[in-house]
């Protein structure tokens, strides 16, 4: 019987939301083991004089308990 465990975390690109998301991903997976799942639980942006500064998407990063 498997364990997950749920995590939260904000990443940022100034590229864009799929960028922001890869970021994430890439961080999680340096330091996190058995990632099943990822869910998004928001997307924003960053605005700096009314531009458009950063993407940000802040996800849900499900892995299995060893």
């Amino acid at each position: 019987m498997a364990v997950e465990r749920v995590t939260r975390i904000t990443a940022t690109s100034p590229k864009n939301f799929e960028d922001a998301l890869n970021e994430g991903l890439k961080r999680a997976n340096k330091t996190l083991r058995g990632l099943n799942r990822i869910d998004i639980v928001s997307q924003g942006v960053r605005l700096v004089n009314g531009k458009i500064r950063e993407y940000e998407v802040t996800l849900d990063i499900t892995f299995v308990l060893e």
